[in-house]
């Protein structure tokens, strides 16, 4: 297999007008140059500053099949923000918990894909109180190898400014 055709994860940042439909053509591209989606973080909370709801795509593909899903997307009008190759080998799941919706929770997970170069690949709420309660969220990142420390440092930064609690794995535990 050469270089090319190894299948490998990406990132697409995109922004996207918030209008019915929009999402969906987006990710047509993807599927229609042979991308598989990993997953998908929409925004739809927040607003860039030209007051488009920013996506995160991540997906895998060759690069020559990226190249292409780039190149289509913005063929089709799409505003592709950030593209590039991101290598997440690794797991790591932590619990969070605190006042998550008061502290803003949809800038704690943009915080945690920017700052902890993470990507959040899995993501449950718990709040038994009601929102403007105390509660608590499940977060699996996807790492890139080798960087699980440096992300939990990170994860627990934005913890600790926000007045949240981080429980994260413990050493050695499979």
């Amino acid at each position: 297999m050469s270089e090319d055709a190894a299948r490998q994860a990406h990132t697409v940042r995109l922004e996207l007008v918030d209008e019915p439909g929009e999402l969906l053509a987006a990710l047509q591209p993807i599927a229609e140059n042979g991308g598989n989606l990993l997953s998908v973080f929409h925004e739809r909370g927040h607003v860039t500053p030209r007051g488009h709801i920013p996506v995160e795509v991540d997906l895998e593909c060759t690069a020559g099949q990226f190249d292409d899903i780039v190149a289509a997307l913005r063929e089709n009008g799409v505003n592709v923000t950030q593209a590039g190759t991101e290598e997440y080998g690794e797991e790591v799941t932590v619990i969070v918990a605190g006042h998550l919706i008061d502290t803003d929770l949809s800038d704690t997970l943009s915080r945690l894909e920017s700052e902890a170069n993470a990507s959040v690949t899995d993501f449950s709420l718990t709040s038994e109180e009601g929102t403007s309660e105390r509660s608590s969220a499940r977060v699996r990142l996807a790492v890139e190898s080798g960087s699980v420390e440096r992300t939990l440092d990170a994860v627990r930064d934005i913890a600790d400014e926000k007045g949240l609690r981080v429980v994260a794995p413990f050493a050695g535990v499979a």
